[in-house]
């Protein structure tokens, strides 16, 4: 009797283990990159509790990706790196027929993931956004005599880097954005896997290394906001959360975010569930969550990037969705470009030349 007892104990032990288990969701993001209290609602309403990890670079994700058992049950991949992770098949197909709110996912947007995902299989768009410059305006005024910075020349011209050195500059850690805007610059094409070109952008953005305090890819928030640098290579976004957070410190810091007319790199970063996910069932109800308008907008408003949820236009202030460089207007829309992911001999050329770019050697 005892044995059966302790029997049925360990059954009921382990069952509820795995409860246990199914109210879990882990989620791996971009630092800065949701409103915090939505994981509190989502856990509210749905019991599950979420375990929140981020990243700010896609390597980083990918690297893990590509090791395998991640541990983590929803991703949110760049869209060329979605690209090169789909064939390498470390996703799991998505069943858009569990998502009750895939009817809001913007159709213009969808069409545009889907030149990463074709069929619209793997993901769903989380944010999109563009790569531009980030400044102080009241520090840089004395050196452009009050003119906005409206081109590129700005950051691939020594000669105007320059200005801005004593002030202080981040960059981007992003060869993807770097690369593919230096191309462009060059009146090159972004994707081109043409070895001469890419070591003319390597060059280009070789000579403005000596002028650049910091290559980060999110560091540049807060030494916008408090006053630590002038100028910025920056996401759309996060510029705009560094203008935030400088108007709650009060310090008169007043930061904008311009992209240059030239134009500029499209991204998108996208909802996925690796394919060694443990919570399948919590993963597709977190991002059916996320497809919801009210979240989709209260996400919007706090990170301040563009996000993939059409109906959620309404619910946003005027103030974001009438800023173009959140929302570009159609003439910019048309000098926007994305970039598709390099074959592997091509990206290792620009992974060195990056590191080359970084350090100087």
């Amino acid at each position: 009797m005892r044995t059966y007892a302790l029997a049925v104990f360990i059954w009921l032990v382990g069952l509820g283990g795995a409860q246990t288990q199914q109210k879990l969701l882990n989620v791996y993001n971009w630092s800065d990159y949701i409103d915090t209290k939505l994981l509190d609602k989502f856990t509210e309403e749905t019991g599950i509790k979420v375990v929140y990890d981020t990243y700010d670079s896609n390597e980083i994700l990918e690297t893990k990706l590509l090791a395998g058992n991640i541990g983590y049950d929803i991703v949110l991949p760049s869209g060329s790196f979605l690209q090169r992770q789909i064939r390498a098949g470390v996703y799991q197909k998505l069943d858009r027929s569990r998502l009750k709110n895939a009817g809001n996912i913007w159709p213009e947007i969808d069409k545009q993931l889907a030149s990463y995902d074709p069929g619209n299989q793997y993901a769903v768009n989380y944010m999109w956004f563009t790569t531009g410059l980030a400044y102080d305006e009241r520090k840089i005024a004395p050196i452009t005599g009050g003119k906005a910075l409206t081109s590129w020349d700005i950051l691939f011209r020594p000669e105007e880097l320059k200005k801005f050195s004593a002030c202080g500059i981040y960059v981007l850690d992003s060869p993807e954005d770097l690369f593919a805007i230096a191309l462009k610059y060059l009146g090159e094409d972004a994707d081109t896997p043409d070895q001469a070109k890419i070591n003319a952008a390597a060059d280009l953005l070789a000579k403005i290394r000596p002028l650049v305090k910091k290559f980060h890819s999110s560091e540049y928030i807060n030494a916008l906001a408090g006053g630590d640098i002038c100028l910025a290579v920056a996401w759309a976004g996060d510029a705009y959360q560094a203008r935030n957070r400088a108007r709650e410190a009060g310090k008169g810091i007043d930061i904008k975010y311009v992209i240059p007319a030239e134009g500029t790199l499209m991204s998108m970063d996208n909802i996925a569930i690796p394919k060694d996910a443990k919570n399948v069932d919590a993963a597709y109800m977190f991002i059916d969550f996320l497809l919801r308008p009210d979240v989709a907008a209260q996400n919007t408003q706090i990170t301040n990037f563009a996000n993939g949820v059409l109906p959620s236009h309404p619910l946003l202030p005027k103030e974001i969705l009438d800023d173009k460089s959140i929302y570009p207007d159609s003439a910019m829309m048309q000098r926007l470009f994305t970039v598709r992911p390099r074959d592997p001999a091509t990206q290792r050329l620009v992974t060195r030349a990056w590191t080359r770019v970084k350090t100087g050697r």
